[in-house]
């Protein structure tokens, strides 16, 4: 097993073999949230004029995610792992656009499959990845806009390694090195209402989800779904 470790935009777009696209904040733990909630199944896209046009279709119920960091017109929810978790969405068809995380899943076109990759489901991935034992394993960490680093989704990434190579890291540490980074400070600056503090403490609960949500093409359309790894 090889495990690669690349990041943004340029990194999904070359990515081959098993194939986790990270989205700590906020995409992929907001995903996450929604399969907590009772979402039935989520499609992402990379635009939210794609996603409105899917909802208008009647191929969903409900948009949610960003542009910019902020809810789009017409979506529903913004990219808020709080606001989801507090949302009735049971038996719902989510249909998912950010500029980060569902961007690098519409880019990865080369992979055999994709993850979704975030700390609240590290462990559950890494899980239901070893029992494919895959060949190749390509960890993409998108950062801000897919565009630039950011440290809580690199340190996903180490993280997610560790875990595949049979380390156990220290939780607290990886927590606290994501806390230092300047992303985490978006949560605490009130001008920016759009960034709730409860978003930042629900995305780096680690390993608090006890599914890996899979992404598979059906019909066209880019479906996520989580994965029972019992």
């Amino acid at each position: 097993m090889k495990i690669y470790i690349n990041s943004l935009l340029s990194g999904a777009k070359n990515a081959r073999g098993t194939v986790i696209i990270i989205d700590v904040f906020r995409a992929f733990s907001t995903a996450a949230f929604a399969f907590v909630g009772g979402a039935e199944k989520i499609i992402l896209v990379d635009g939210a004029q794609k996603a409105l046009e899917l909802k208008k279709k009647g191929y969903g119920d409900i948009c949610f995610g960003e542009v910019d960091g902020i809810k789009p017109n017409g979506f529903d929810f913004g990219n808020s792992p709080y606001e989801i978790s507090n949302s009735n969405i049971e038996g719902k068809v989510l249909i998912q656009s950010t500029m980060a995380g569902t961007a690098g899943v519409v880019a990865a076109k080369n992979a055999d499959d994709i993850y979704l990759g975030s700390l609240v489901i590290a462990e559950a991935t890494v899980k239901s990845i070893k029992k494919s034992k895959p060949q190749i394993i390509d960890i993409i960490a998108m950062g801000s806009g897919g565009e630039f680093r950011t440290d809580e989704d690199e340190q996903c990434a180490l993280y997610l390694r560790n875990l595949l190579e049979g380390r156990l890291p220290d939780i607290a540490a990886v927590k606290k090195l994501i806390l230092t980074g300047n992303e985490s400070d978006k949560f605490d600056d009130s001008t920016l209402t759009h960034f709730h503090p409860q978003d930042r403490e629900l995305a780096l609960q680690i390993n608090s989800i006890p599914f890996a949500i899979k992404v598979k093409k059906i019909d066209g359309l880019l479906i996520a779904s989580p994965v029972d790894t019992h």
